[in-house]
């Protein structure tokens, strides 16, 4: 869903091509007041803010971008702005939403996968040390075995996302 913040007649048409373009639904409000309680009530893809309002009323416009959550913010100059020119714009901000979400998966996922290895090294060395114990029970010993097997496990699935993260950056 997008949020459009625009007090012109002109809002219900671009909000009608938005959600022709994008097939999303659009919300539209005259102020941003308005905008501050749909971001409180809803969750969107997009808002898209008329420049004017953000700079008539910097402050609101402000506490409008820092609760956007995950929703794109688009500043629009609507006064010179064609249809086809903000439809372009949300496409290119969409884009470059999208670019920068998988950025962030990447770099969450690696260093994940970081501190996952490392819990694992510290597990494979207090799993041999056990096993060294000769005063270690066979059952214990069994207990610390089915261990190591399982965190062999998690480090060969940690490496085949190794491979295949490294395999889809180079086609990229």
């Amino acid at each position: 869903m997008f949020l459009l913040v625009w007090s012109s007649d002109k809002a219900q048409q671009c909000g009608q091509t938005l959600e022709r373009e994008f097939d999303q639904p659009v919300r539209i409000v005259a102020n941003l007041e308005q905008a501050c309680q749909e971001l409180k009530a809803n969750v969107f893809f997009a808002v898209l803010v008329d420049q004017l309002l953000c700079e008539a009323w910097p402050s609101q416009a402000e506490f409008v971008f820092q609760h956007l959550g995950s929703a794109a913010p688009i500043t629009v100059n609507f006064a010179i702005s064609d249809l086809d020119r903000i439809v372009r714009a949300v496409g290119t901000s969409l884009e470059q939403r999208k670019r920068e979400m998988q950025i962030a998966r990447r770099q969450a996922c690696s260093a994940l996968n970081a501190d996952l290895k490392d819990d694992l090294t510290a597990l494979f060395l207090s799993c041999g040390l056990g096993l060294q114990d000769p005063t270690m029970p066979v059952h214990a010993t069994e207990k610390i075995r089915r261990i190591e097997e399982i965190a062999k496990h998690m480090k060969q699935t940690l490496l085949a996302e190794d491979v295949q993260e490294m395999t889809t950056a180079a086609h990229a």
